[in-house]
């Protein structure tokens, strides 16, 4: 990728820092002055950005990190799960990476990051190969008074929720036309597909059914079409100023379906079980590895005095949990490893008395109704020979589970 052009623009800016200026204040020099590049030059640099995107979608990475001190002058890729150096795009100083990243921002995201030293982002370029617009995600910090940049590439296209391998008693829990109420929540740690999932079941519904739905989140991934539904998408920090805002507000724009991008405080987590008790539909994320720690996470995040009284809430308002993992398959991509939680009144039970270590063995036996634990499914997954048995192993959440299921005849 030659940058001849842009690499000038760089040069150029950066000989103009102060020598005096060091660490955070270099970047605050970059911040301020920014603006003062051409328009042309800021064109190229875009330009630029968008070259390196299209290499990212084209290498089939989900995930790619420009600037700070960790990338020692690279661009970084995750190709299917493995984080590598991109050894044949140009290098950049932490200064001249800096530039490129806040040339994304508008003057008010450079206000925003400059006091709050961090900042959620979308991006959108056209494709020219494929002639359609693609959306990323993005979030800048800092890195040892370095600015650097995540970026994630959000899919140009929803899978069919019939792909993600549902029980068909768990499709009917999450289908608004089965059960029109309660929450369900999809859990996993970052990158294990959970905006994926929750985009798949907006789109089930979006076929068939005429329900207003409300899109919480930030930023706001895959922008769906109204199809059979009246899809709206509220992304905080530019439609509302946060989740639980949002939440609130909802409840005054007739909503049927209501999607919180994550549930991260416990402002955010009141909110959704209150618009919940109202007798609406709402689906969520968390970043937990199983659905008892999902449990156990919601009820730790309130007040303890509140606690008991959100136990009790939770287990009348849940419908069911998911808890997801990727994990490298044998032909070199990833496939999702699920649990499955429904809440029956035994679950519910449970919930309320504080007994939440004896769920796990209700979602093992609670097979017919669509459950299933983690360790099930990385042996069904083994056992289709998808994935290695190192694989099954190193990705359950209980080890002395899974090896007694692999050692079973």
């Amino acid at each position: 990728m030659v940058i001849t052009e842009e690499k000038r623009i760089l040069s150029d800016f950066v000989a103009s820092i102060p020598e005096s200026l060091f660490g955070p204040d270099r970047v605050g020099y970059i911040l301020e002055n920014s603006s003062k590049i051409k328009d042309e030059d800021k064109v190229l640099l875009r330009k630029f950005v968008n070259k390196v995107l299209t290499s990212m979608i084209e290498r089939d990475a989900s995930d790619i990190e420009i600037g700070g001190h960790g990338n020692e002058g690279y661009i970084w890729m995750r190709i299917h799960g493995k984080l590598e150096r991109v050894k044949d795009l140009p290098q950049f100083t932490e200064d001249e990476a800096a530039l490129i990243i806040i040339n994304l921002f508008n003057s008010n995201q450079k206000k925003y990051i400059a006091t709050t030293r961090n900042l959620d982002f979308s991006y959108t370029y056209f494709y020219e190969r494929r002639k359609i617009n693609v959306r990323f995600r993005a979030d800048a910090y800092f890195d040892l008074d370095t600015l650097a940049c995540s970026i994630r590439a959000i899919n140009t296209s929803v899978r069919p929720l019939s792909s993600l391998e549902f029980h068909p008693s768990t499709i009917k829990y999450l289908s608004h036309n089965y059960i029109k109420f309660g929450l369900t929540l999809i859990t996993g740690i970052t990158g294990s597909g959970k905006s994926t999932t929750l985009d798949s079941i907006v789109d089930h519904h979006n076929k068939f059914d005429p329900a207003h739905v409300i899109i919480i989140a930030a930023p706001i991934e895959y922008v769906h079409t109204s199809n059979f539904c009246m899809i709206k998408h509220r992304e905080v920090g530019r439609d509302v100023l946060s989740f639980k805002e949002g939440v609130v507000q909802s409840l005054r724009q007739d909503p049927d379906i209501i999607i919180i991008g994550e549930m991260r405080d416990p402002d955010t987590i009141m909110a959704a079980l209150e618009v919940t008790d109202t007798g609406h539909k709402v689906f969520s994320t968390l970043h937990t590895s199983s659905a008892t720690e999902s449990l156990e996470r919601i009820i730790a995040e309130v007040n303890p005095v509140e606690q008991e009284r959100v136990r009790n809430r939770l287990a009348d308002t849940l419908v069911s949990v998911i808890s997801q993992k990727l994990v490298p398959s044998l032909d070199g991509k990833r496939a999702l490893a699920k649990e499955v939680l429904v809440i029956t009144p035994s679950v519910k039970a449970a919930i309320k008395n504080n007994n939440l270590g004896e769920i796990y063995m209700m979602i093992n036996q609670g097979g017919q109704l669509g459950m299933i634990t983690m360790e099930q499914d990385l042996k069904r997954l083994y056992d289709q020979k998808r994935i290695s048995l190192e694989t099954a192993i190193t990705y359950s959440n209980n080890k002395t589970r899974i090896n007694q299921l692999l050692s079973a005849k």
